[in-house]
């Protein structure tokens, strides 16, 4: 069990400073920036577990039993909660008592040790409760993306097992407790990496879903024939997707609409959002290009076609058409 768990802490540090570098520094959106604080928080909050965990199963400190382990531990709920909020609710108003989800933290300062550390799975299983019905509240949409679901059924699967872990924590040694804490926070970092890989427009998608789910239609007094018409043009004629920078907003000025009016077409005709709208346009494209040109690399092709890199054109590719664009070369070609 501990070389197992040794594996899955080094691939949860090399993992958080990935995530971290690659993931959460590269969003633009000034409104979501409580959503990346909550993140940062929550990444260097497993990172700070599995440093202690670390160092425990190596004998060079026992941090495990501080107030500093139960610190982070009971960090780790609330800044979830608040980095995924903003993605899963259609609006999100910060208030006051939004503060009353640290009081929590105090428990580790005041219950002794084997009364936290059950208390913070339990603080924990009240807010998966809270994911649990914020999800179900949108089964409506998940048409839209049965694969990204199934990411995030994993995830919350792995958090099941951790308060499980939780409860139990008694009845187990204190190596094999904290051998299998380390090996879940291991497997959660390992589906967050592979679901971003698999998956790189996901948070988009979730995102546009959400609002599909919450808002009224705005579409009421439009024309809906002859905008997906002006639609069509733009993507199969003027190949707009091919503009690395199309924005959902550019788009719906093009077409004379706002951008909630574009997100709810996109939405209720096509049944996915604006991003794997054009995903779905650049991959169509690039199809065609990998059989009508058998000489260009698949490179120049994902680049020709909107994509701003090899490994998002073939993560994109994969996600939509199920293998590899090489391969859909080989399989398709005449």
């Amino acid at each position: 069990m501990q070389i197992v768990s040794l594996l899955f802490i080094g691939f949860s540090l090399g993992s958080a400073v990935l995530l971290m570098l690659g993931n959460l520094l590269h969003g633009h959106d000034p409104s979501r920036w409580a959503s990346k604080v909550a993140g940062f928080l929550l990444i260097i909050g497993l990172l700070g577990i599995q440093c202690l965990h670390l160092g425990w199963q190596l004998a060079w400190f026992d941090q495990v039993h501080t107030p500093l382990y139960l610190l982070l531990l009971y960090g780790i709920a609330p800044s979830f909660y608040f980095y995924s909020r903003q993605l899963l609710l259609a609006e999100v108003l910060y208030r006051r008592w939004d503060g009353l989800h640290a009081l929590p933290l105090g428990l580790c300062l005041v219950l002794p040790y084997r009364l936290a550390l059950p208390a913070a799975f339990l603080v924990g299983s009240g807010y998966l409760l809270w994911l649990a019905k914020t999800v179900y509240a949108l089964r409506r949409q998940r048409q839209r993306f049965h694969l990204e679901l199934l990411a995030l059924g994993t995830l919350f699967a792995i958090a099941v097992a951790v308060l499980l872990l939780g409860f139990i924590w008694q009845l187990l040694a204190e190596a094999d407790f904290i051998g299998a804490y380390s090996v879940l926070i291991g497997l959660a970092f390992f589906a967050v990496t592979l679901t971003l890989l698999r998956f790189p427009g996901i948070a988009a998608d979730v995102s546009e879903a959400v609002q599909a789910a919450y808002a009224e239609s705005t579409l009421k007094h439009v024309d809906k024939p002859a905008l997906l018409a002006r639609l069509d043009a733009l993507m199969q004629q003027d190949k707009l997707y091919t503009l690395e920078t199309l924005s959902l907003g550019s788009l719906a000025e093009q077409l004379g609409l706002s951008q909630h009016q574009l997100s709810e077409l996109i939405n209720t005709e096509f049944q996915q959002g604006f991003s794997r709208y054009i995903r779905q346009q650049r991959i169509d494209a690039a199809k065609h290009l990998l059989l009508a040109e058998p000489n260009a690399s698949v490179l120049s092709i994902g680049l020709t076609v909107g994509f701003s890199t090899q490994s998002n054109f073939y993560a994109a590719f994969r996600d939509i058409v199920g293998v590899a664009p090489g391969q859909y070369r080989k399989t398709h070609a005449s």
